[in-house]
């Protein structure tokens, strides 16, 4: 008979041997084929792959003054696998000059995979970044102290000048959504955070090299794997050459201090920004080094928002500068004709609604009404074409043609300019006033748009980029704040000429008007002799004081440049705007300001508005 008990205990140990065999033959597949652990340990024990990083490109202004350049810095790397046991910690951190606390907090942050996704104890990671030549030097000397402390070669940006940090940019560590949009980045490495340094981030980058070292069993250094035959060389980041003047732009920044606004001025013919000045600013070389962090936290604590590029993210009522735009769409559609006359009797009455206009002759036609900056004109313009349901059918179709105007003038979105942040601005359409006035309404419920005020905000780049088309009699380029890449040519995006619907004989009569303006309107003070400027003033009503706006070219039938002045709480377009932007247009076409320009610019350098508490 059979020892089924004995049969049983067979098929057990049977069952059981399979069973260890099979999780041996797992954990085997897992550890050889699905897990890199004992690859990654294999090669830091015989290799060392260090990353070589390229040199960022150099920037200079358009005249090729050097603005941004590059300084050698230190970064301090660690491999944890290697400093188990091994590290007199008081040693090092007396070498670096830090706290134990601070090296406990650092070694941690490295350790910590939602601050830093990438972390492998087998390769290198960053533990102090931008260390100084000066104290290198004296942590070099007793590298051989601290095992798994590696030395990484970098460079840090250096801003010549304390101008133009809106447009420059500045440069800092990447965060985990930069690693995790681009792979080209790991922890520890530096990406353009604003200005040209992140919309030009891939060109002023390069691409890394990269050397495989060979190591003894003991971790030291016995040379190159192969002879560096697969050692990968850095290749440079691209230099860019930017539109900006500097000497325009310093007279710019310092003609704004003591200021909220924005001065931007653009060469018509090219569409490239001369100068893009935002109050208040700061000085970039201040968001460099292991200081920029501190900096930027105070920067983005001032309630007076110094990080604010007001030049593409300020959105302001353009008051009369607008009226231009206004002249050529009443002028094209047929609304008005050079020699239409619309009375003003201190301004524009009609049904009950009044809107106030300044003392002048009355009745007056289209160029009069651009050089004394006439309210009335407009609102009749405006009343008229919305009215109009012969031409248009109904207001709906009216107000739409006339968006349509606008927009093709570079309002009511993005222009495209060459820098992250920028704002659309707002131009109303029928269904935004359908939604607001439940559909019953006409030219009088929205007259104020006529005059650049109620719903229309614009960004100082797109009230410069107005006074450039008009230069132009009726085109303008995309502006951009870079005029050349190295070994690249110029996006596209930036030489096609943009045609707006209003005709060149319309431009021609507004220039007329802008010029009038100049020898005996508004405009008058910024009259010369040795060339012809063409201006239209803006008084942008406000809750508090009025805002003070200019826009203009010059000269007239050669234009060099075309500019935007906006001064915050100002006054009238006449008191701040129009002297700005006079001075700076001296200064580009002559290359210079005259002796009593000179005093007037600094005279206004000191002039402060008062704002008050408020948050701005």
């Amino acid at each position: 008979m059979k020892d089924f008990q004995l049969e049983n205990r067979k098929y057990v140990i049977g069952t059981a041997a399979v069973i260890i065999v099979a999780v041996y033959l797992v954990r085997l597949f897992t550890l050889q084929i699905t897990s890199d652990d004992y690859k990654k340990s294999a090669d830091s024990n015989a290799f060392l792959k260090k990353v070589e990083y390229p040199s960022r490109g150099i920037i200079t202004d358009r005249n090729g003054k050097l603005m941004v350049y590059n300084q050698p810095a230190y970064d301090i790397m660690v491999i944890m696998n290697e400093t188990k046991n091994r590290l007199d910690t008081a040693d090092f951190c007396a070498a670096l000059n830090i706290s134990r606390e601070e090296f406990d907090r650092r070694m941690e942050t490295i350790k910590d995979r939602s601050k830093n996704p990438g972390y492998s104890r087998f390769t290198q990671q960053v533990f102090m970044s931008q260390v100084p030549e000066e104290d290198f030097s004296m942590f070099q000397e007793k590298m051989h102290r601290f095992p798994g402390f590696y030395i990484q070669r970098r460079s840090i940006r250096q801003y010549q000048y304390p101008y133009a940090a809106h447009v420059l940019g500045d440069v800092a560590e990447v965060s985990p959504a930069d690693i995790e949009e681009d792979d080209y980045y790991i922890p520890g490495d530096y990406i353009g955070k604003l200005g040209v340094e992140r919309s030009y981030e891939k060109q002023l980058r390069g691409e890394k090299g990269m050397q495989i070292l060979l190591r003894d069993a003991h971790g030291r250094i016995k040379g190159k794997y192969q002879d560096g035959a697969l050692d990968r060389q850095p290749v440079a980041g691209k230099n860019l050459t930017l539109s900006i003047d500097l000497k325009l732009q310093e007279l710019g920044e310092r003609l704004m201090e003591g200021k909220i606004g924005s001065i931007v001025a653009i060469e018509p013919s090219t569409g490239e920004v001369l100068c893009m000045v935002s109050s208040p600013t700061y000085d970039p070389r201040i968001m460099s080094g292991r200081q920029r962090s501190k900096n930027h936290k105070i920067l983005g604590n001032d309630p007076w928002k110094p990080l604010l590029n007001r030049s593409i993210m300020g959105q302001y009522p353009p008051g009369s500068t607008f009226k231009t735009g206004q002249a050529l769409t009443f002028l094209t559609e047929g609304i008005v004709t050079p020699s239409t006359m619309y009375p003003c009797y201190r301004g524009f009455y009609h049904k009950g609604l009044h809107v106030g206009c300044h003392g002048h002759g009355s009745p007056l036609a289209v160029n009069y009404a651009i050089s004394t900056s006439c309210n009335a004109y407009f609102c009749w313009g405006l009343y008229h074409m919305i009215g109009n349901k012969k031409k248009y059918g109904k207001v709906q179709n009216a107000m739409n043609t006339w968006r349509d105007y606008m927009v093709s003038m570079g309002f009511g979105y993005k222009l495209g300019i060459d820098l992250p942040g920028e704002k659309r601005g707002l131009i109303p359409n029928a269904d935004y006033y359908d939604n607001a006035y439940k559909g019953s309404w006409n030219g009088l419920t929205i007259i104020s748009i006529s005059i650049g005020q109620g719903e229309v905000n614009l960004t100082p780049l797109q009230i410069a980029n107005l006074g450039a088309t008009i230069a132009n009699r009726g085109y303008y380029y995309v502006p951009h704040v870079v005029k050349k890449v190295q070994g690249e040519p110029l996006d596209t995006t930036f030489t096609r000429r943009h045609y707006t619907k209003a005709q060149r004989w319309a431009y021609e009569k507004v220039v007329e008007g802008m010029r009038a303006s100049v020898i005996g309107g508004t405009c008058h003070s910024a009259n010369r002799s040795d060339y012809e400027v063409c201006g239209k003033t803006g008084t942008a009503q406000n809750r508090g004081q009025d805002h003070s706006v200019f826009m203009g070219f010059a000269p007239k039938n050669d234009p060099k440049i075309a500019i935007a002045v906006y001064v915050e709480n100002g006054g009238f377009g006449a008191d701040y705007g129009v002297p700005i932007g006079s001075l700076m247009m001296e200064q580009y076409i002559t290359g210079k300001l005259s002796e009593a320009s000179m005093k007037k610019a600094e005279d206004f350098q000191h002039r402060r508005i008062s704002y008050g508490s408020r948050n701005r």
